[in-house]
């Protein structure tokens, strides 16, 4: 097992009074990340919530505060999307990096009965949001030119033939689909997708989550079109105490027991199966991650920070998966340029 990759996943939170706080905490995150050499960093997207609603905008402003590590967005959810629109906006956020940005889809609709009426005109419920959606993001990335040789737009002191600007060549390669369940990670290889699994999956035909998980790699690689390398982001939350104050490590616990009930069976009609939270001394998490058969089939792993905590307790966990985790499994920190 050798983890190649590190990334953090950052829930993005912040208070309804004082947003720019916790926009400002979670961009001061990232540039952490970068510090401590992390590969990457992405944000949850949260339409309606106290968090990252518009993603292609935070990562543009995360780019400015940044160099070296990659960004991403985990995940839009396509269905409240133009495709045209949303390649235009993650293009040019990746211009602004340099390259570094990362796009997460999935197609789920959150809010459906609220967002609806507001997102679109007229009968909305008829619109494909789902695979086909997706597909138009990514050919729209490719950034290949409208109509036909003939077609052109002039503009002050330009004519010229028109495509989605500005082009950022390498992005279509960096686009991932965050998978759940048999047929979406088979979506994700047969599109040559990139594919992200995380701490919840669909129970399908098991009642175990690592299993499940394992059943659904094996789906992806066997779709993925040939001579496309698969490219997997396993996702876990973890929570170091090591250096955390005696209050940070009561309310990990807190937190840690109160999820305890959601692992020991398949939760709603979907099945859902959500993996163990591993809280509790590093020594004691690489153990827990070295016995863990899943990891051993990936490279590329990302800490999934939980929603309840503090930027403080953010940073304090960062730090110790970037110091007392991760080089156990393998990792080396990415070199900041100065």
């Amino acid at each position: 097992m050798t983890v190649r990759s590190l990334s953090i996943l950052v829930p993005g939170n912040f208070d309804d009074d004082a947003p720019v706080e916790g926009l400002e905490a979670t961009l001061d995150l990232f540039a952490t990340a970068e510090r401590l050499g992390v590969d990457g960093a992405w944000v949850r997207h949260r339409h309606l919530e106290h968090g990252i609603g518009s993603a292609a905008v935070f990562l543009a402003a995360a780019s400015q505060r940044t160099s070296t590590i990659e960004l991403g967005v985990a995940v839009v959810p396509i269905g409240w999307e133009s495709p045209f629109r949303l390649a235009e906006d993650f293009s040019l956020a990746d211009v602004l990096s340099h390259g570094r940005v990362q796009v997460g889809l999935s197609t789920s609709a959150p809010h459906e009965d609220i967002l609806g009426d507001l997102v679109f005109d007229g009968d909305w419920r008829s619109f494909d949001r789902g695979y086909g959606r997706v597909t138009r993001f990514v050919d729209n990335l490719r950034g290949e030119f409208l109509g036909d040789e003939d077609t052109v737009i002039q503009s002050p002191g330009n004519v010229q033939r028109p495509r989605l600007q500005p082009h950022a060549p390498g992005l279509v390669d960096r686009v991932w689909y965050g998978a759940g369940s048999l047929r979406s990670a088979a979506f994700a290889g047969s599109a040559g997708l990139n594919l992200l699994i995380g701490n919840l999956t669909s129970g399908e035909g098991t009642d175990d989550y690592a299993t499940a998980q394992r059943n659904q790699l094996a789906a992806y690689r066997a779709a993925l079109p040939s001579g496309r390398a698969p490219r997997v982001a396993w996702g876990r939350c973890v929570v170091p105490t090591d250096s955390a104050d005696r209050v940070s490590r009561e309310r990990y616990r807190s937190w840690y027991e109160s999820r305890l009930a959601r692992q020991s069976a398949p939760q709603g009609p979907r099945r859902t199966l959500f993996s163990a939270d591993l809280v509790g001394p590093a020594e004691q998490i690489v153990e827990q991650l070295v016995e863990d058969a899943t990891l051993a089939e990936v490279d590329e792993f990302r800490i999934e920070l939980p929603y309840e905590f503090a930027g403080d307790e953010y940073e304090q966990i960062v730090a110790d998966v970037a110091a007392r985790v991760a080089p156990e499994l393998g990792w080396l920190p990415a070199v900041v340029a100065a």
